[in-house]
């Protein structure tokens, strides 16, 4: 459904659906706003400690694991006759449920958990059905510049969405409880219900296959595609990629129990986050769409280990005696690595969406993108593991340093296998120089 004069954006014609789906992109950016409150939350009223907040924060990612099952629906199984649609309005729905449960009833650890893993899935699910359709527009179109437009309007999106919520993620507990905040965020998800209506979808009305065959032909058409090494190799790499250990809830209790950092300047930090993501995907493309995918992983990965080390000044403590204040060094530090962070982020959503095949691409882009996430998990509960080993307390860092540092360099650790998105990448240029109408 175009606009009445055709509106184009980075070579992307903004369509109907195409601009709701920005939308949903936008929200997810935008959910950040509760992202401190929920930290505080877990610190603050329900006590726990530096490893138990990591631990928990693993499982609050527990639903984007499951991604290729929600695909797998959204692409076989049509409700009320659409398979985006439906789910979409689904997803919406689940999404405030959850963040109404932590405004309201929420009391204890168990409680507060299984209403962020609903917000959650919520989350997840929409992101399935954004990414259902972005892939059918990126697979339909023989330009990886087409491609990578695409996806850097869709997570151009939510960085706005995260710079629009991000100071005020902060200031607002200034003012308001944690539950106020998550009261607030409610009504974030719903949006992604009201975006369903725009959603270019005609609406099945043919005789459908029985569920039983439906599920056999997704399930056959899935396995041909990932037995392919041109997906299950890049996927492992991605896994390992992600699967390092991080130390980002032990520096969190760094900044707020140490250094004095209040949420109102976290939200600031955010703020800047947020624009350093936006300019991450800008840089990506303008400069880098075109580029060697495992060239970008490699230098951004290298780049970032120096940087992370920086961390070290201020656990130590040194940013003071060089003259600078904790809070201008938490500020810039951040920022650097998360540009990094978005740069090293997008060509992996490139080769994904191009790999996937026609009438499986939600579930098998789901699938990849799982298996993204599941690596964080893995990630997260190997930081909470030597969080608890190295003895890293609400009040003890004396070995916060060397956490950073083990957690800093394993991040190196898969560079090695790097070589299997080369071969992917040499296989795909060999087969589209020889396929009639590719370009050469």
């Amino acid at each position: 459904m175009p606009f009445s004069r055709p509106i184009t954006l980075q070579g992307i014609e903004l369509t109907w659906d195409v601009v709701a789906i920005l939308v949903v992109y936008f929200v997810q950016g935008a959910l950040g706003l509760a992202r401190l409150a929920t930290t505080f939350f877990f610190k603050d009223e329900l006590h726990l400690a530096p490893a138990e907040v990591a631990a928990l924060s693993g499982l609050f990612t527990l639903p984007w694991v499951f991604k290729p099952l929600y695909g797998f629906l959204s692409d076989g199984l049509p409700v009320f006759g659409y398979r985006r649609r439906s789910y979409m309005v689904l997803a919406g729905l689940l999404g405030a449920s959850g963040w109404f449960c932590l405004a309201n009833f929420a009391e204890t650890p168990f409680q507060a958990t299984a209403a962020s893993i609903v917000a959650s899935l919520g989350v997840a699910v929409s992101d399935v059905v954004a990414d259902s359709i972005v892939v059918e527009k990126a697979r339909d179109s023989d330009s990886q510049a087409v491609a990578g437009g695409l996806q850097s309007l869709c997570w151009g999106s939510a960085a706005v969405g995260g710079i629009t919520s991000a100071y005020f993620s902060g200031s607002l507990l200034e003012t308001m409880t944690t539950r106020e905040v998550f009261s607030l965020t409610t009504y974030l998800p719903l949006l992604i219900t009201v975006c369903a209506i725009f959603i270019d979808e005609k609406r099945l009305t043919e005789n459908m296959s029985s569920p039983k065959q439906i599920v056999s032909e997704q399930a056959s058409a899935l396995w041909s595609a990932i037995k392919n090494k041109s997906v299950w190799l890049p996927a492992l790499f991605i896994f390992l990629w992600r699967a390092t250990p991080s130390s980002d809830s032990a520096y969190f209790f760094f900044l707020t129990n140490d250094i004095g950092v209040g949420p109102e300047f976290l939200g600031r930090v955010r703020l800047g986050s947020s624009i350093a993501s936006l300019v991450g995907v800008w840089i990506f493309q303008s400069f880098l769409k075109e580029t060697k995918i495992s060239k970008v992983l490699f230098w951004t990965a290298v780049a970032a280990v120096p940087l992370g080390f920086t961390q070290l000044l201020l656990v130590y403590h040194i940013n003071r005696d060089l003259g600078i204040p904790d809070e201008l060094f938490t500020f810039g530090d951040d920022v650097v690595l998360t540009v990094l962070g978005q740069i090293a982020f997008m060509p992996t959503l490139v080769l994904s969406a191009r790999l996937c095949p026609p009438g499986v691409e939600g579930t098998l882009f789901a699938l990849l993108m799982s298996i993204f996430n599941g690596g964080a998990i893995v990630g997260s509960e190997l930081g909470a593991y030597l969080t608890r080993v190295m003895g890293v307390t609400e009040a003890d860092f004396r070995n916060l340093g060397m956490l950073i540092a083990i957690c800093n360099v394993s991040s190196l650790l898969p560079l090695p296998f790097l070589k299997w998105i080369d071969s992917v990448e040499d296989d795909e240029k060999d087969t589209d120089a020889n396929t009639p109408g590719k370009r050469k």
